[in-house]
């Protein structure tokens, strides 16, 4: 199942907006443990589009961080004083760093990034309890936030990681390819304030991708009212009110889209995607395939095709083994 959902990622980055969030993809999926684990927990710092003196200093040394050189890491987190730059200082020098830990995560009960770290600490030094209680918090009080999502991931450690994402029906505007992140943002923002239902679906789009859940599903839904007959927004509408704890809350909005669009492969697509995250494999294939009829040569079309060649590649190495 993760084999085929890491499809969903690249199909998602191939198919919808340009905007790159310049972060670290890092293993959080998490299991019961009654001792400290070896190494260091993994730090995931998101700086979204940030391309200052101080967000490129801290992905150089979240770099550093993974490659094992935490003491160079240390030396550039110690430049710094934002939260950020405090998780990194305490994690590069673990296990010495699990009091200053949780001193930070006294002194800020409220921060996502502070209480997914707290819980990456907790989990690494064997209280596996107190790791849920802090990614719990994280959650809570994060949920618009990467650290936020991130803390969901290890709270459901049998379900793929991040959320289904909507991949658009209709194309880039071209302006997008000669932009660099920051302006691709700005530029989708400037064109969503204006209101027109596909520009706010593509701001949507770029927030998802950046960690912002909730505001994407605000803009997924701003763009439904505005265009009840559109069959890309109102499939948004449905996919950005999915999550961890309540899945159902998208799939019994995108389930009736079957019969308002019978003929739309987005709606079709947008099942099999979620149902991915559920693990119904044989549902999801049975809807990429319906996909496919309903527009073998459009983007989803060829997108349900690659899920499709996936699954039964998976399928056929099973077989083999």
């Amino acid at each position: 199942m993760y084999a085929v959902v890491a499809l969903a990622a690249a199909a998602a980055a191939g198919a919808t907006v340009g905007v790159t969030a310049l972060t670290a993809d890092h293993p959080h999926r998490a299991a019961a443990t009654t001792e400290l684990r070896s190494g260091s927990p993994p730090l995931f710092l998101d700086l979204g589009v940030r391309t200052d003196a101080e967000a490129q200093a801290l992905r150089r040394a979240l770099t550093l961080y993974d490659k094992g050189r935490h003491g160079e890491a240390l030396a550039v987190f110690r430049r710094y004083h934002s939260l950020e730059a405090r998780v990194g200082a305490a994690l590069s020098e673990w296990p010495q760093s699990l009091d200053s830990l949780l001193v930070l995560g006294r002194a800020y009960p409220g921060s996502a990034i502070v209480q997914l770290h707290v819980g990456l600490a907790r989990y690494w030094s064997g209280d596996g309890t107190a790791a849920n209680a802090a990614w719990a918090t994280a959650a809570r009080d994060g949920p618009d936030t990467p650290y936020g999502v991130r803390a969901q991931d290890l709270l459901h450690p049998r379900m793929p990681p991040g959320v289904p994402m909507f991949v658009p029906s209709f194309p880039d505007p071209p302006e997008l390819a000669k932009l660099s992140p920051p302006e691709q943002l700005a530029y989708l923002a400037r064109r969503a304030r204006a209101g027109a239902a596909h520009d706010l679906l593509l701001y949507g789009v770029a927030l998802q991708r950046l960690g912002r859940p909730l505001s994407a599903e605000r803009d997924f839904a701003a763009a439904a009212a505005k265009a009840p007959h559109d069959a890309d927004a109102q499939v948004a509408a449905a996919v950005g009110r999915f999550t961890k704890d309540h899945p159902e809350r998208a799939f019994s909005r995108l389930g009736p889209l079957v019969r308002v669009f019978p003929r739309a492969a987005t709606v079709r697509f947008h099942l099999g995607l979620m149902l991915l995250w559920l693990g119904q494999l044989d549902q999801a294939e049975t809807e990429f395939e319906q996909a496919v009829a309903e527009g073998p040569s459009t983007v989803l079309g060829r997108e349900s095709k690659t899920f499709l060649d996936r699954l039964q590649s998976i399928r056929t190495s099973g077989r083999n083994k």
